[in-house]
């Protein structure tokens, strides 16, 4: 007989724990091995209970986020990371992707998604829910232009939190100049704010 998939479920919400043991206690070839409310505890647990696969949420309570957890777990080779939760943005999908979940799954899906999904990740295999999957293969086939030297440039004074004008200042340009590279900037990265620019460099690993 096949041993069943050892599963840890990582969520800061007692009752979305509480819900998911229910969900997932109904199925034989299914164990919950451990249950974590925060980053941290995750990384812990999976170091020491060695589960096939963590069901790790996004957006945790204080500590470390869904994310980081997932990119030590899956640095520490101690389970499938399956990433379950509400949130689909752009940056959400990539940033788990690149920490290394094997999988993505919304929680509006069915539970029987769930558990062929829990199935998939144990065996290593990914699994996008169809939004997530959309959202991927959007991207791949319009990938965002590329930014120029100079565009590059004002994005690594911006993160170092400097204005228009000491940007100006450094890369002796006008503050004009400065803003107009700022709106291209804006529209390749598909953002609107300095803040939002900066994330987004650095999830594309376009800043040191």
């Amino acid at each position: 007989m096949t041993p069943p998939v050892r599963i840890l479920l990582c969520d800061d919400h007692a009752v979305v724990r509480a819900g998911l043991l229910a969900l997932l206690g109904g199925e034989p070839d299914i164990e919950v091995v451990g249950e974590a409310g925060s980053g941290e505890e995750a990384v812990t647990l999976a170091a020491r209970l060695a589960p096939d696969v963590v069901l790790m949420d996004l957006q945790l309570g204080p500590g470390i986020d869904g994310v980081e957890a997932t990119r030590r777990i899956a640095a520490a080779g101690t389970g499938h990371v399956l990433v379950l939760t509400t949130y689909d943005t752009d940056a959400d999908i990539t940033r788990a992707i690149e920490a290394g979940a094997t999988g993505y799954l919304l929680k509006a899906e069915r539970p029987e998604e769930l558990f062929a999904a829990i199935r998939a990740a144990a065996q290593g295999r990914t699994t996008l829910s169809p939004p997530v999957a959309s959202r991927v293969m959007a991207r791949m086939r319009s990938p965002r232009p590329a930014l120029t030297e100079r565009e590059l440039d004002i994005l690594g004074q911006l993160s170092q939190g400097l204005g228009n004008r000491d940007i100006a200042r450094a890369l002796f340009i006008s503050e004009a100049t400065v803003k107009t590279h700022l709106g291209r900037i804006y529209e390749k990265l598909g953002v609107d704010t300095r803040a939002g620019a900066v994330a987004v460099a650095k999830e594309q690993r376009l800043l040191p």
